[in-house]
Parts: C-alpha cells; sequence; structure tokens
C-alpha cells in the first residue's frame, strides 16, 4: 500500500510542478484567484441549491447544464492567464501575468459579492455600486 501512495503522490507533484512550470511559477496572485474562483462556484451553488435564487437558470435553482457553464469559464480564465505567462515569458517581462490576475480577482470578488447578495446578506453600498456598474457592462 505504501508503494501505491508514493507513486501516486510522485505522480501529483510531478503535474502540479509541471502546470507552475507552463504558468512561468506560481505566484500568490494566482493562488488568490484559485481561491476566489472556488469561493464564487461554492455560493452559487448555495444561491441555487439553498436559496434557489440563482440568476443563472431560469427557475434560480440548481442546474447541472448552468454549473458545467461556470466551471467552463473558470477553465477558460485559467487558458487566458496561462496565455498572458506565455506572453510575458515571450516577452521576458511579468507585468501581463499579474494584470490578467488581478482583473481576474477583482470579478471573482464582485460575483462573490453578488451571489452573498442573492443569499440575502447586506452588501455595503460601494459594493453594490460596483456590482451593478460591472452587471451593466456585461449588457
Amino acid at each position: 500500500m505504501d508503494g501505491i501512495k508514493y507513486w501516486i503522490m510522485t505522480a501529483v507533484g510531478l503535474a502540479g510542478s509541471a502546470i507552475a512550470s507552463l504558468f512561468g511559477g506560481w505566484t500568490n496572485a494566482m493562488t488568490t484567484l484559485i481561491i476566489f474562483m472556488a469561493i464564487d462556484y461554492i455560493t452559487g451553488v448555495i444561491v441555487a441549491g439553498v436559496f434557489k435564487n440563482s440568476l443563472k437558470s431560469e427557475s434560480g435553482a440548481l442546474e447541472s447544464k448552468a454549473g458545467f457553464k461556470g466551471l467552463c469559464r473558470k477553465g477558460t480564465v485559467l487558458l487566458i492567464l496561462l496565455v498572458s505567462c506565455r506572453l510575458d515569458r515571450l516577452m521576458g517581462t511579468e507585468y501581463l501575468k499579474n494584470a490578467v490576475c488581478i482583473a481576474f480577482i477583482v470579478n471573482e470578488t464582485l460575483s462573490i459579492m453578488e451571489n452573498a447578495g442573492l443569499m440575502g446578506i447586506p452588501i455595503p453600498s460601494p459594493l453594490k455600486k460596483a456590482i451593478d456598474i460591472f452587471r451593466n457592462k456585461e449588457q
């Protein structure tokens, strides 16, 4: 059993190293983005599954198609981040990766706040305004 555990840990370590290498090294901004993406997804599932108040489905309830679309969007965000990392490497810079990462962190933050509002949690006025601005720009 220890042999299997060793090989699994080795495979996970190699995969993690390969991914970090593709992204030009792992940064705190990237960790923050991944955490915020997970929080956004979880709060979205709570809004739909518990509160039945989702803006992503007609009924407001949990819907597998909407969940899958959300995961596809988040995967595409990571692909865009990967493109920005590779462009930074090509140009010998580091600012593009950071700018893209921060932009998506802001986007995830607004979505988390929107989900909290849909749960009935009071949102401070400046954040409500930012969410409204963001929502209007999407349309």
